[in-house]
């Protein structure tokens, strides 16, 4: 008698409870704790509340090659898909992008470059801290630019790493690279090749080294960013072009 009320206990128990299921691995949705950790993002274009996308672009830029654990790196299979996830996401309106970049892969660089200037929504960039080498296109490559007064881009010629053939079919591909970074960067800034290159080949800058540190004021001078400022001009700045966007698609006049 004793077991079987036991057991009837049990059974009601059972028949009273119910578990909450628990989510399988592919109904999760990703933590913010997640998101910071894997996309160095507090939130992903397609769930956010703001009408701004923030991007970072930190330490260096990853290519094909992984880099070592301790080395603070962006990786590019991060930044294409959130780019392309901002364009067509119709909440959000424009797109604040943050360097402080040491360079890194010349190819993985030049590509989120042309991302940000195709996109057909504002852009802006501000470099603090430092946009170097690589760096420095992905900083003209927004509708507009700014740099902190204390941030530095070093424009120097593309160096490789690792076993280098010495035939001059290396060199002239190293050249076709230049090339490509040269022009990029004076079509979408104010900045002529010859300066750019001058700025590039100099020598006596840097130790052991050619190129240039170029200061905030002096990439203003230059024609490299249009303007010194830090994020509280970048985003006053981004919220008129936003709204000059909407006054064009709608059809408005403003004085």
């Amino acid at each position: 008698m004793e077991n079987n009320s036991v057991n009837g206990r049990r059974s009601a128990f059972r028949g009273e409870t119910e578990l909450p299921a628990v989510p399988s691995e592919e109904n999760k949705k990703p933590t913010v704790i997640d998101t910071i950790q894997q996309l160095g993002q507090t939130s992903v274009p397609a769930g956010g509340e703001s009408n701004i996308f923030c991007m970072t672009i930190i330490g260096q830029i990853e290519g094909h090659i992984v880099l070592p654990p301790q080395n603070k790196t962006t990786k590019y299979e991060h930044i294409i898909p959130q780019l392309v996830a901002a364009e067509q996401n119709p909440r959000i309106e424009g797109l604040l992008i943050i360097l402080n970049t040491v360079g890194g892969d010349v190819e993985a660089g030049l590509a989120i470059a042309e991302m940000i200037a195709s996109l057909t929504k504002p852009t802006v960039t501000v470099v603090i801290g430092g946009g170097h080498s690589i760096g420095v296109p992905i900083a003209v490559a927004s509708s507009y630019s700014f740099i902190a007064e204390s941030a530095t881009m070093t424009i120097h010629p593309i160096r490789m790493s690792g076993l280098v053939i010495g035939v001059p079919q290396t060199f002239e591909y190293m050249e076709k690279m230049q090339e490509r970074v040269v022009r990029f960067v004076t079509s979408h800034s104010r900045i002529t090749e010859q300066q750019f290159k001058d700025l590039m080949f100099k020598t006596g800058e840097l130790n052991r080294d050619i190129g240039t540190a170029v200061a905030g004021i002096d990439a203003v001078k230059y024609g490299l960013m249009n303007q010194v400022g830090g994020i509280g001009q970048a985003l006053a700045r981004l919220n008129g072009m936003i709204g000059e966007r909407k006054s064009v698609s709608s059809g408005g006049i403003t004085q």
